[in-house]
């Protein structure tokens, strides 16, 4: 494998080059299935194992595979421990129209942790929910973290980063639920059909400015003395109970 090509690899674990080049990376069997099946074009490049390929040759194009060793999936995993594939992908719609009425859309303000966000999108996939409104800290959506958390997702749901309390403040027809430690316990609430769910950061919830904007405070009731729960467990949830 060519030191340009592993060196070009390795740049797209960097936030500036993945933006630049309007690429990012995926790994691993089951997030490349995924990609495969969700939308195939977007693979741009493949590089595999022989095993893989040969596994897979039925879905693949032949044109952007390459076949090398796992020495040299070494060099260019972002990964701890490589797993047998790595693809080049390119990135979704930047700019998506996110049409709230009729619809369920998830609002994440400053979601830091990679996990926590790429667990999210897996769980907004799981209920159905298609379109997320992020703030512009939230984690970066092609963090290699993100990524390889969504186990596919990325593919499907739309992500939406701007101002979230501009936003919010624009639609003005539509209930907004933000989620807090003193609500209203979701669990003798109703489903919902459409509506906007608000999470605020892992540790310090969500801001005053984005809270004011909201017609209902929800919460999980509490049984023990944990002070709070993780951000993406706290929206599968709540996601559980509303939709």
């Amino acid at each position: 494998m060519l030191k340009s090509k592993v060196k070009y690899i390795q740049t797209l674990g960097q936030k500036k080059f993945r933006e630049e080049a309007g690429l990012f990376i995926a790994e691993g069997p089951k997030l490349i299935k995924e990609l495969l099946q969700s939308d195939p074009s977007k693979i741009k490049e493949l590089y595999a194992l022989k095993d893989w390929i040969l596994l897979n040759e039925k879905v693949i194009n032949p044109g952007v595979v390459t076949e090398i060793e796992r020495h040299e999936l070494e060099k260019i995993s972002q990964l701890s421990t490589p797993n047998q594939v790595l693809a080049v992908v390119e990135q979704y719609e930047n700019d998506p129209v996110i049409t709230v009425k009729d619809h369920i859309t998830l609002a994440l303000e400053t979601i830091q942790d990679p996990g926590n966000l790429g667990t999210i999108l897996r769980i907004a996939d799981w209920f159905g929910i298609k379109q997320i409104v992020c703030s512009p800290d939230c984690a970066d959506r092609y963090n290699s973290k993100v990524i390889q958390s969504t186990m596919g997702s990325i593919a499907r749901v739309k992500l939406l980063y701007t101002d979230l309390r501009e936003w919010l403040s624009e639609q003005e027809d539509t209930r907004i639920f933000a989620t807090t430690l003193d609500g209203q316990d979701i669990t003798g609430m109703n489903k919902i059909q459409e509506g906007i769910i608000v999470t605020g950061n892992e540790s310090k919830g969500i801001s005053a400015g984005i809270l004011s904007l909201a017609k209902f405070k929800i919460t999980i009731p509490r049984k023990g003395e944990a002070e709070s729960l993780n951000a993406a467990v706290a929206t599968g949830i709540v996601l559980s109970h509303l939709v």
